[in-house]
This record gives structure tokens, C-alpha cells and sequence, in this order.
């Protein structure tokens, strides 16, 4: 139930939709009533109009009655045609008399349904933008223990079926009750002691039906993880696709995804079996219950105890009574289904990053000194990876981090922009610890080339612009031309308007890393982390871009991870990292004197 409170409390203020609609839906019950309350003095006029039409001279007293309503219309057509009129005048004013009340009756239907909609529309903007707002404020590991497909599932699919919670509320509290009071006074104003004997159907169609669709809730929510499932292996295949044919594993993955969709297709089919279930028993129940109907009332019309247009209209109302029952259970089973995705949702949307800004934060307004490692160790679940770790990074210098893959060179470049924090130990900036710090402020002071490059389906300008919203286009050509990737650009179908495609596939692997580095030249940081930023480019382009990062480099705070050890050779220092620790460090030529790891690895490169 707290799970359904909390949805509910997307659509706030839920006043602003649940008044309007309270009595759009009354008025349209009233008036979908009184349609089929008007069978009554038609069937009259037609088979006993001599004795009941001109009888009625002065305006009937009001009360709630089927006779106050058949003297109020003798009455309207006494004063349009006196005491002698025709039948067929008669029948032309019902007819256009039920007419109008059956546009009522639709448009306050209508007004009612766009209420409704409108609710659901911004309850599911609102609860879209809350949940991606917080998973993209959530740190970066965890990311690392959660499939990207099934947080897609949540954000996208889940998040449809959560607005059954919205729709269904109101009229299971408004609408379908509406309906069915005013159904109800009707039939009890027309017959009292027939209501009594056929009102025990209505809670024995609620009670069936209600049985049918309560296990639902289970089911549903074992759909939507299946769902979940079946879209990450969906988003895995796409992105992975040359590596699943280069390998042969198309087959492999084909029957993966069958299997999951065969899981997901086997739940959806006994939900389905269960909630269609529920209108032909209803229609069923519905059927035989005005066949007894029909024996009781024609024993009290042959009884003298009921007018045959009464017990006529009767039946028709009571055929429609089952159709807001059927409506309430139906809506009950697609709020168990809401309820269901509501809880993966909400379960995200629970998600809270362990790295934050402090209450306390401290803007970092510029870098002045040095960054300092202090016995920094870290460690993924229980695997050690950074083991008492302690060195500076002096502003203006450029430190390297090199050695053996594995070792934890990348994950010592992803602590100082507190994509994870240090577990033991500290990271300091200016001599504070960077926990202090705010984080967007910490975060505006660097630039990031990563390993794996990242572009976006979107212009070559705009993946350059990223770090640096404003910048015009002749920065963004500086910066271009900088990481030498001005020529290409240029060469491109619309240059720097040209879209690169899903994650830059339109590219090369040189020309994403070019751009990549122009991004984080444009942006201009204070401190530069570039972790293996010339693995992608071939040696001609990697000269050009390292010319160019040297250039860029000089007076900046660097942090450069590299495997082509040529690439650091100029380094003010240099760190050799195996194991989570520091093996060696010096500078180029102190490190070749010791005949260390280092000039292991000079070795065997030059070799290769």
C-alpha cells in the first residue's frame, strides 16, 4: 500500500484533477441515467398515450420519482400543444429529449476522460524526470553491478505501466460509483422490491471476478524483471554486434534472447488468461442474472405490482449496471499491475549515491598548489586494487602512471574526480580533502580523456561543446584544429553540423579519440587526466595529437596514463604502478638507471 500512496503522490496536487473530475463524472452519471430512465414514458406514449397524455396542467411538485419525471414531460407538452396533441409529436420531443441528455451525458464523459488523461500525462513526466534524474546522480559503480537494459526497462516500460495507478484510482473512486449509485436509485425508484431480490448479484459478480484478478500482482511484477532481461540483452547484442558475428555467436545469442522472451511470453499468457478471464464471467453472471430478472419481475407485472414499461426500463438499466462492476474489478487488476511496476521503479528511484556533496561543501573557486595522495587504498567488493598509495602531483606538472595492465592506473585517475571514492586515506587538493569539496565545483577544474571513448548520436559541434555549454563555434574550431581533427571534420558531409551516429560509428577509432580530446582541449581545465588518450590513433595521427597535447600540457596539471611509454618519455615524473602499488618512480632517465620495471617495459616495447 505504500508503494501505491507514493505513486499517487506523483500526481500532486491530485486535487487540481480528482475536483473537476468528481463532477464531470457525477454529471455524466446523471445524465447517462436518465437516457435509459426515459425508456419509461416513451414505452408509455406508445401503448397508453390516451390516458396519459394532457393530464398534467400545473408544474408537478419536485421529488426523486419516475412519475415526477413522466408528469414533468405531460406538463412541457401540455404547454407546447395543449390538451390534444399526436403521438408522433410525442415521440419527436422524447426523441430529441434523449438526445440531448445522451450529449450531456458524452461530453461530461469526455471532459472527465481528458481530466483523467491529463493527470496521467504529467504524473508520468514527473516520475520519468525524477527517476532518470536520480540515476544519472547516482556514482559511477553503480552502474558497474546494474544491467543497463533492465534500468532502461524501469525508465521507459515500468513507468507506462505505472499509470494504470493513476487512471484506474479515479474511477474505481469516482466514476464507475457514480454510475452505479445513480443506477441503483433508478432501479430502486422503479421498483424497490425487485432491487432487493437481484442487488445479492452485484457483490456475487464482485467476489467471482475478484477471485479472477488478485494474483496478479506476483505475476506482473515477474513480467516486468523478464522485460528488464530481455532489453539488456537486447542493448548488449546491438552494441556488441561485430564481436557476436566475428565469433560466430549469432546462434548463441538468438536462442539466449528466445529463451528470455519465451519466459516473458509464458507469464504474459497466464496474466492474460487471467484478466480476460474476468469479462465473459461477468458478461455470463450479468446474462443469467437478468434471466431471473425476467421470471421474478414478470410475475410482478402480471401481478399488477409493475408497469411493463417500468419492468422494461428496469431490465435495461440493470443490463448496464454490470459494466461499471466489470469496470471496477478490471481496474483493480490493472492497479495490481501498476503496483507491481511501481515497485522496480520506485526501488531505482530509492537508489541513493554514496558519493555527494557534503552539507557543508566547499566550492573549489581555483586550483592553486597540488594534488596529494595520502596511504589512498581502494578496493572492488573485496579485491584490493589500490594498495597505500601516497604521491603529488605539483600544480603545472605532469605526472605518468604507467605499468602493467591491471595494476589500478585507471581506477587512481577515477578517484580524483570522486567517480568512486577512497576507502582508506585521502585525495587532497590545496591541502582539503576533495570529500569536502562540492562536487560539481571539483568536477569544473578537470578534463577527462578516457580509454574508452564516449560520443553521443548528436553533431560533431555539440559532442566537442559538452564540457563547455557556451562556447561559439570558432572555440570549437581552435580546439578542433588543436587535437588535429579540423582536416577530417572539414571533410565530413555538413563539417562540424555532420551527426556521428549512435556512439560516433560514423568514425573512425582515431577520429573519435581526435574529437574526444578536442572536448577536453575547448574546456580548458586546470587539471587534465588523460588515461591512455593516443591508444586508438595510428602512429601518423598520434604524433600530430601528441605534438599537440605536449603543447597543451605545458604549465597545466596533468595526469597521463599511458602504455606507449614513448608517449611519456617528457613527464616531470613518472609512476610505476603493479599490484595497487608503487613499484618504482623517478624520471625517465632515473628510471632506465635503475634497470627496473620500467626499463623492462621500455625494453620490450622497443623489441615490439
Amino acid at each position: 500500500m505504500n508503494t501505491y500512496w507514493r505513486i499517487l503522490s506523483f500526481a500532486k496536487p491530485i486535487g487540481k484533477y480528482a475536483v473537476p473530475y468528481f463532477f464531470f463524472t457525477l454529471f455524466h452519471a446523471i445524465f447517462n441515467t436518465l437516457t435509459f430512465v426515459l425508456i419509461i414514458p416513451i414505452l408509455n406514449t406508445l401503448f397508453d398515450g390516451d390516458q396519459v397524455l394532457g393530464q398534467i396542467t400545473e408544474m408537478p411538485h419536485f421529488e426523486l420519482s419516475v412519475n415526477y419525471l413522466q408528469d414533468t414531460i405531460n406538463f412541457v407538452l401540455y404547454k407546447m400543444y395543449g390538451t390534444h396533441y399526436e403521438v408522433m409529436n410525442v415521440l419527436i420531443f422524447l426523441a430529441i429529449f434523449i438526445v440531448c441528455t445522451a450529449l450531456l451525458s458524452n461530453i461530461f464523459k469526455y471532459l472527465g476522460q481528458w481530466t483523467i488523461e491529463k493527470a496521467r500525462i504529467i504524473t508520468l513526466q514527473r516520475l520519468r524526470n525524477k527517476v532518470f534524474e536520480n540515476v544519472m546522480s547516482l556514482q559511477v559503480g553503480f552502474f558497474s553491478n546494474e544491467r543497463k537494459g533492465d534500468i532502461i526497462s524501469k525508465i521507459s516500460s515500468d513507468v507506462q505501466v505505472v499509470q494504470f495507478c493513476i487512471t484506474s484510482t479515479l474511477q474505481v473512486l469516482f466514476r464507475e460509483p457514480f454510475l452505479i449509485i445513480g443506477y441503483m436509485f433508478a432501479l430502486i425508484r422503479i421498483s424497490g422490491q425487485l432491487t432487493i431480490f437481484t442487488i445479492i448479484f452485484l457483490p456475487l459478480i464482485a467476489f467471482i471476478i475478484g477471485s479472477i484478478v488478485k494474483k496478479l500482482r506476483r505475476p506482473a511484477l515477474k513480467a516486468q524483471e523478464k522485460f528488464g532481461e530481455m532489453v539488456s540483452i537486447l542493448d548488449e547484442s546491438l552494441i556488441g554486434v561485430k564481436i557476436i558475428k566475428g565469433y560466430n555467436a549469432t546462434n548463441y545469442i538468438i536462442r539466449k534472447f528466445k529463451k528470455i522472451n519465451e519466459d516473458f511470453s509464458a507469464i504474459s499468457r497466464s496474466m492474460a488468461k487471467r484478466q480476460q478471464l474476468g469479462s465473459p464471467v461477468s458478461e455470463f453472471l450479468g446474462v443469467a442474472a437478468v434471466s431471473v430478472i425476467l421470471v421474478y419481475g414478470g410475475n410482478l407485472v402480471t401481478g399488477g405490482n409493475l408497469a411493463a414499461s417500468e419492468f422494461i426500463a428496469y431490465i435495461g438499466i440493470f443490463s448496464q449496471i454490470t459494466r461499471p462492476v466489470r469496470a471496477i474489478t478490471d481496474s483493480l487488476s490493472t492497479i495490481n499491475q501498476g503496483i507491481a511496476a511501481g515497485e522496480r521503479v520506485l526501488g531505482l528511484l530509492d537508489e541513493k549515491s554514496q558519493i555527494v556533496s557534503p552539507p557543508d561543501a566547499v566550492k573549489l573557486e581555483s586550483f592553486n598548489n597540488e594534488i596529494e595522495f595520502r596511504n589512498v587504498s581502494f578496493s572492488y567488493d573485496c579485491k584490493k586494487v589500490i594498495d597505500n598509495i601516497s604521491f603529488k602531483i605539483k600544480k603545472g606538472e605532469t605526472i605518468a602512471l604507467v605499468g602493467p595492465s591491471g595494476g589500478g592506473k585507471s581506477t587512481i585517475s577515477d578517484l580524483i574526480p570522486r567517480f568512486y571514492d577512497v576507502q582508506e586515506g585521502q585525495i587532497l587538493i590545496d591541502g582539503i580533502d576533495i570529500r569536502k569539496y562540492d562536487i560539481k565545483s571539483l568536477r569544473e577544474h578537470m578534463g577527462i580523456v578516457a580509454q574508452e571513448t564516449i560520443l553521443f548520436n548528436d553533431t560533431i559541434e555539440n559532442n566537442i561543446r559538452l564540457g563547455k555549454r557556451d562556447a561559439n563555434l570558432s572555440d570549437i574550431k581552435k580546439a578542433a584544429k588543436v587535437a588535429n581533427a579540423e582536416n577530417f571534420i572539414l571533410e565530413t558531409e555538413n563539417g562540424f553540423e555532420t551527426n556521428i551516429g549512435d556512439r560516433g560509428m560514423k568514425l573512425s577509432g582515431g577520429q573519435r579519440q581526435r574529437l574526444s580530446i578536442a572536448r577536453a582541449v575547448l574546456k580548458n581545465p586546470d587539471i587534465l587526466i588523460l588515461d591512455e588518450a593516443t591508444s586508438a590513433l595510428d602512429p601518423e595521427s598520434e604524433k600530430l595529437v601528441q605534438d599537440a597535447l605536449n603543447s597543451l600540457l605545458k604549465g597545466r596539471t596533468s595526469l597521463v596514463i599511458a602504455h606507449r611509454l614513448s608517449t611519456i618519455h617528457n613527464a616531470n615524473h613518472i609512476i610505476v604502478i603493479e599490484h595497487g602499488k608503487i613499484a618504482e618512480q623517478g624520471t625517465h632517465q632515473e628510471l632506465m638507471d635503475k634497470n627496473g620495471i620500467y626499463a623492462k617495459l621500455i625494453e620490450m616495447q622497443q623489441l615490439s
